[in-house]
């Protein structure tokens, strides 16, 4: 699997929203390095998992949509 290239500013978010989680939810402070460090692993170790859930609920989408479009496409249908 690919790893993934975060945008700077998309990083520095991500590693913020670390550091308070660990602040409010576990009364624990990290700082930015421990933080990013949790981030690359979570992203290695379980983001394949999350990629998959992704595609699953497209595919899911999609499905539902065609079988809408079916319908509609059926009841366009003159009967002769």
């Amino acid at each position: 699997m690919q790893k993934i290239e975060w945008k700077k500013e998309d990083r520095e978010v991500i590693v913020d929203k670390i550091k308070r989680y660990f602040e409010k939810e576990l009364d624990c402070e990290i700082g930015s390095f421990d933080a990013a460090f949790l981030l690359d692993f979570f992203a290695d170790e379980i983001g394949g998992y999350f990629y998959n859930q992704g595609l699953n609920d497209a595919r899911d989408a999609v499905a539902e949509h065609n079988a809408a479009l079916i319908d509609s496409l059926y009841s366009m249908e003159e009967i002769l």
